[in-house]
């Protein structure tokens, strides 16, 4: 298949399709990532984005059952260099093309990902339509200019699961495992670390969870009930929680105004609170701060984040285009962490009461492992609060 991928500025990138024959609009991001293809395909955080990766060949371990983030892909299109012919991996179950086409998402390679990255860090995220339908360079152009964009777009509401439930009962699906080198006939799943009991009670917020964040809270022994996103204050705490997590998600966070309503009333509450992400800049908002958009956001497994009271620098694995603004927030607020990079706000921290929150992925699935103790962070807060 050929395919086209246009930027609203004008710019045409022809390529090679793969994956489904199909079009569709988003916002055009890069990954830095060297792995973890799959991951970012069902990761809900990219719902409405065409990720571009910067590694140049993707796909050649494939896919497999066991390593998404949530229940179905999200992103509108994927563009990589060149797609692996070869799939070389025991686990895998499919390649990433035939996982696509099942999926209905396009993708196209064959494309200079150097310069389409340059360009993006230049003039930043911009609205992009891809299509491996055989559309023409002025009809994808017109498409790309058309598209909305991600501004004031709540896309929580389509990603979120609809009712609230409990994570994992019979603990089938959190447990940490082992690959057992050189027998491909062994299931990994059945060669765990036992799990703790989960004997401390949490309302987990799903603004578009993904489902290693959930395993590592039930590894730190906490029983989750997750909800959906816009679950109020008074419905979560019916749960009885002793603590409440805020998940990432997608989308614009200003457009998220009953959420922010609901965390607002949360932190009124005493009952400690962690949030990532998305979570993150919800609780800015409702501790009185305000978002805004990135140039180009942070996209991969390599981000640097200093923790301003330590001084230690942490590794961490991001997916996000807005930030919170340092200067809105409050005096009782203090930001704890910051962005190496470009100095933008990672972490923040009440200053008496037990919220915290980062902008990272402490769960890291794919990458860096520094910032996992964040989760026993939590759950030391809750004890203390008890």
């Amino acid at each position: 298949m050929k395919a086209i991928l246009a930027l609203e500025d004008g710019s045409v990138f022809h390529g090679e399709g793969f994956g489904a024959r199909a079009s569709a609009c988003g916002e055009v991001c890069f990954n830095t990532s060297m792995t973890g293809y799959q991951e970012i395909l069902t990761d809900p955080s990219y719902k409405g984005q065409i990720v571009t990766m910067t590694y140049p060949l993707i796909g050649n371990y494939g896919v497999n059952e066991m390593d998404v983030e949530s229940w179905r892909p999200h992103i509108a299109g994927f563009v990589v260099r060149e797609v692996s012919p070869v799939v070389s991996n025991w686990r895998a179950s499919s390649s990433l093309a035939e996982y696509l086409e099942q999926n209905g998402i396009p993708g196209v390679q064959g494309i200079d990902t150097r310069a389409l990255t340059k360009k993006l860090r230049v003039r930043g995220a911009l609205n992009g339509f891809i299509s491996t339908e055989g559309l023409s360079d002025d009809e994808a152009i017109r498409r790309a200019k058309e598209w909305p964009g991600l501004v004031g777009v709540d896309y929580v509401k389509e990603v979120t699961h609809k009712q609230s439930f409990r994570w994992d009962e019979q603990d089938e699906q959190s447990a940490e495992f082992d690959l057992v080198r050189g027998n491909p006939t062994l299931d990994a799943r059945k060669h765990h670390k036992p799990l703790p009991p989960a004997d401390m009670p949490i309302v987990a917020y799903d603004f578009g969870m993904k489902y290693n964040i959930l395993r590592r809270l039930r590894q730190h022994g906490f029983q989750i009930q997750v909800v959906p996103a816009t679950t109020t204050a008074a419905e979560a705490l019916a749960h009885k929680p002793a603590g409440i997590f805020l998940s990432n998600g997608p989308g614009d966070p200003a457009a998220l105004g009953y959420a922010v309503q609901a965390v607002s009333d949360l932190t009124r509450t005493g009952v400690p609170i962690f949030g990532i992400c998305l979570g993150h800049q919800i609780l800015g908002q409702a501790l009185g701060g305000k978002t805004f958009k990135l140039k180009f956001g942070h996209r991969g497994a390599n981000q640097p984040v200093k923790d301003l009271a330590s001084g230690k620098v942490e590794i961490t694995s991001q997916n996000h285009g807005f930030a919170v603004d340092a200067a809105s927030l409050p005096s009782v607020v203090a930001v704890d962490r910051i962005n190496l990079n470009d100095g933008t706000v990672e972490g923040l921290r009440h200053k008496t009461k037990p919220i915290f929150c980062v902008q990272y992925h402490p769960e890291a699935s794919p990458g860096p492992h520094d910032s996992t103790p964040l989760f026993a962070e939590f759950r030391e807060m809750i004890r203390r609060n008890t």
